[in-house]
């Protein structure tokens, strides 16, 4: 990756499933991200804001505001931005095919990597046979989920307080589910099949909140995370090569070198 300024400098930047609106979203976090990255396109894939959990309680703290404010301010400063709206905020599907505030919206799409890869961008919720064909279930399953990230919220309170990092209990409690590995399992190869079927060299993704890249059946399979649990993001660099960033390690690690380097100096 280029470095300018301070920036890592990327071909693409794609992040999913902020689920701004709700108390579980690491919105700081994303905010650290965003003021050291850049890319020529950021593709936000989906679930950017929580329309389920806003139209239940409004939450909206002025962290979130400074997200979208983030997001607009590179779009007016030459940024492709295009906006894949998921089931969370599935609100803006009526606007696919025109732009908002220099943002393109749109359900699905190809991108093409610098390396000529093609790659299928889309959410991910229709592929989800939860949420296709039982919604009660789906918001039901939301809102447990939603009272583990508010114990994963307090969780992490008392490991900030400790002197110790980050660590997602809602995630290692999703994980420890069975049923919940083999969802994931089941998602990833339906993703392939319509990879496949476009005639695609593979696709992106968010959704499921769980960060991933590897080859299913001869095909790439990539799954951004998320910024609730994982603070994930995927990147291409400007050789079309991709790579997961998980931003809270990037971030223990660059507070330690400056811990390290301010004790350099008290001992010159």
């Amino acid at each position: 990756m280029r470095q300018e300024n301070g920036l890592y400098e990327y071909q693409s930047i794609f992040i999913s499933d902020i689920h701004l609106g709700t108390r579980g979203c690491q919105a700081e976090m994303l905010l650290d991200f965003l003021s050291h990255t850049k890319a020529e396109t950021i593709y936000l894939v989906g679930d950017i804001f929580d329309g389920w959990q806003l139209e239940r309680a409004w939450y909206w703290p002025q962290s979130h505001d400074a997200v979208v404010q983030a997001l607009l301010e590179r779009a007016s400063n030459g940024t492709r931005i295009i906006y894949l709206a998921g089931n969370h905020d599935e609100v803006l599907r009526k606007y696919c095919g025109t732009h908002l505030a220099g943002v393109e919206v749109t359900t699905e799409t190809i991108h093409e990597t610098a390396d000529g890869k093609r790659f299928l961008v889309v959410h991910g919720d229709a592929f989800d046979g939860v949420v296709l064909y039982a919604r009660w279930l789906a918001v039901l399953g939301h809102f447990a989920y939603g009272a583990a990230l508010r114990l994963n919220t307090l969780f992490n309170h008392a490991r900030k307080f400790l002197g110790m990092d980050y660590w997602s209990l809602s995630a290692w409690l999703k994980f420890k589910v069975k049923n919940a590995v083999q969802f994931i399992s089941n998602f990833e190869t339906a993703l392939v099949q319509e990879a496949k079927r476009v005639g695609a060299d593979g696709v992106i993704c968010g959704h499921i909140h769980h960060a991933e890249h590897k080859i299913v059946d001869g095909t790439i399979y990539i799954n951004d995370g998320d910024w609730v649990e994982s603070c994930t993001a995927l990147v291409e660099h400007h050789d079309g090569s991709m790579e997961i960033l998980h931003w809270a390690d990037i971030v223990k690690n660059r507070q330690a070198q400056s811990k390290k380097s301010q004790w350099q100096k008290a001992a010159a």
